[in-house]
């Protein structure tokens, strides 16, 4: 940080205007202590220059390393030292919480009616005192709730654990057991990776490729997720997805890769010449099993950033008042490790019900907390919500500026179910023994696509898996018939589930933009038997039954 920082200039007025007691809660102790240091000594910023004075239960009270007098270590002896030092000072005090009810811990009532006592000696002394209480949980006795000021202080800045990060490379570069690899874009890829980090979990981070790797380059992003993976361990509201599917993995829907692809960096500061904020998100839906999950799981691999899952049962879990502070905390979470993804799965089961008042308006109030913030969120969090029946969602979150975009997501067309068996069958088919004479090739993934029409993603990845359960129960070789016979036994959800899939294909006709682009979606369909063409063909109706969706290719 640094002298002119937000965090010292506030602080630094507080002090000035004889605020008795503040308090910073964070886990970042010595850091806090340094900013307070260059204020202590900034004429600026404090006109006063001050005495830094700490205080611990282990240590007393200590001023540079040298403990000012004995018998301190007791709180009720600092704070009568604090009472019966003249100088102008700032005294730190650590982890006080543990005398203020914290944790199940019942509060000290001689030290609060003791630090209400020093409140007229802090505001009226000659030279100017302030007592900064310093801990990693918030804490503050409804005793003291008028005496007391909160401050943020926030997590380190880009530019902060990039010096830490160039102080580590330069240190290093002499050091013949490890290689150093990294471009400018590449220390800027890094950096913004350890945001949501403190400057001794980016250190860390940074160390661990050093030592497991040897080398400090491109891919040590994924040592840096790891150490954020942590931090998201110790909440319960959300999961950290860990193994994404790459996007060449997922057949077909070109028209969201390549919108994904051009947005690809844009967290970056190469992104800041042309003015461009930070995508805030999409929304996804469509039928289900085609694919709106494992687009979620695909960015994050895509675009080098963790993936967070919001579990909304979790959200609306626990007592009475929990649910809004759970949505807060999930929040909190994803911001303090941005640049971030947070996938929100069927979002209309935690959202849906936000206009009924059957849970006493709980529902809706969380809808508020999060809508307010997919407005007016300034950190980069890219918000992935999917939906299946996206009609029971307000109006309020499908409106611009709430989501980048809506896509839609289609029945599989022709080619997009040949790619969608080339991978699974790719995938799969590696030993010699099972492959035997089947060969994967385009007459064979054409013929498995025309048997296909009208089946989701997720069929055809189990008509393969069924067809090789055929081949293994036989003990034999994997045989097109195998699949053949698992196609013809097999009723497609476009069948089953017809009329849902048709009102959601007239949903997203004129509201949602079409995963797959245009030249992919001219085919026959068995599901009406007529040719599926443009939907700007305004003489072809049945195209707001058949393919929904607008056409945008981008």
């Amino acid at each position: 940080m640094s002298f002119e920082n937000p965090f010292n200039k506030q602080i630094a007025n507080l002090f000035r205007a004889r605020f008795p007691f503040v308090y910073v809660s964070t886990w970042e102790e010595e850091r806090v202590i340094d900013q307070l240091r260059l204020v202590s000594q900034k004429l600026s910023l404090i006109k006063t220059p001050r005495h830094l004075i700490t205080w611990s239960q282990t240590e007393g009270v200590i001023e540079d390393g040298k403990r000012l007098t004995r018998d301190t270590k007791a709180p009720q002896k600092a704070l009568e030292f604090i009472e019966k030092y003249t100088e102008p000072a700032i005294f730190i005090l650590k982890d006080f919480h543990v005398y203020f009810g914290s944790e199940n811990r019942s509060a000290d009532m001689g030290i609060i009616r003791k630090l209400r006592d020093l409140v007229p000696n802090l505001e009226s002394s000659i030279n100017p005192k302030n007592v900064v209480f310093t801990s990693p949980i918030l804490s503050i006795p409804t005793d003291l709730q008028k005496e007391i000021t909160i401050i943020d202080f926030g997590l380190p800045t880009f530019e902060e654990i990039k010096k830490v990060l160039r102080d580590m490379v330069e240190a290093n570069r002499g050091n013949e057991r490890i290689t150093i690899d990294l471009i400018e874009e590449e220390e800027e890829r890094l950096a913004k990776a350890a945001l949501g980090l403190t400057l001794q979990e980016a250190e860390n981070a940074f160390a661990l490729s050093m030592v497991s790797r040897g080398r400090l380059d491109a891919e040590s992003v994924q040592d840096i997720l790891s150490e954020k993976k942590q931090t998201i361990k110790k909440t319960e509201i959300l999961e950290y997805i860990q193994d994404q599917p790459k996007i060449d993995h997922i057949g077909g829907l070109e028209n969201i890769k390549r919108w994904l692809n051009k947005r690809d960096k844009s967290w970056l500061e190469s992104a800041e010449k042309y003015g461009l904020p930070a995508p805030k998100g999409v929304l996804i839906t469509g039928v289900p099993g085609c694919g709106k999950s494992l687009i979620a799981k695909a960015i994050s691999s895509m675009w080098s950033l963790p993936l967070l899952r919001l579990d909304m049962g979790k959200i609306f879990s626990g007592v009475v008042g929990s649910s809004e502070e759970n949505m807060r905390k999930a929040i909190e979470t994803a911001e303090s490790i941005s640049p971030s993804i947070l996938w929100i799965d069927e979002i209309e089961k935690g959202l849906g019900g936000s206009r009924s008042n059957g849970d006493s308006g709980t529902s809706t109030r969380i809808f508020g907390t999060f809508l307010t913030w997919l407005q007016e969120k300034t950190k980069p969090v890219f918000v992935i919500a999917t939906a299946n029946n996206i009609e029971s969602l307000p109006p309020e979150l499908l409106r611009k500026g709430r989501f980048d975009e809506i896509f839609f997501v289609d029945l599989p067309t022709r080619k997009e179910r040949k790619t969608i068996f080339d991978i699974h069958l790719k995938k799969r088919l590696k030993h010699p023994e099972v492959i035997g004479d089947f060969s994967r090739t385009e007459s064979t993934l054409d013929e498995l696509a025309d048997l296909t029409e009208g089946f989701i993603g997720a069929e055809i990845e189990q008509t393969v898996i069924a067809g090789l359960f055929e081949a293994f129960s036989d003990n034999r070789s994997l045989e097109m018939k195998d699949l053949t016979r698992v196609i013809s036994n097999t009723v497609p959800l476009s069948v089953t589930q017809y009329e849902q899939i048709r009102a959601i294909r007239e949903w997203a006709n004129v509201r949602a933009v079409t995963a797959t682009p245009q030249e992919d979606r001219t085919e026959y369909s068995k599901l009406t038997g007529k040719l599926v063409i443009d939907k700007d063909d305004e003489t072809n109706d049945d195209i707001r039954t058949t393919r929904g969706g607008r056409t945008i290719d981008f």
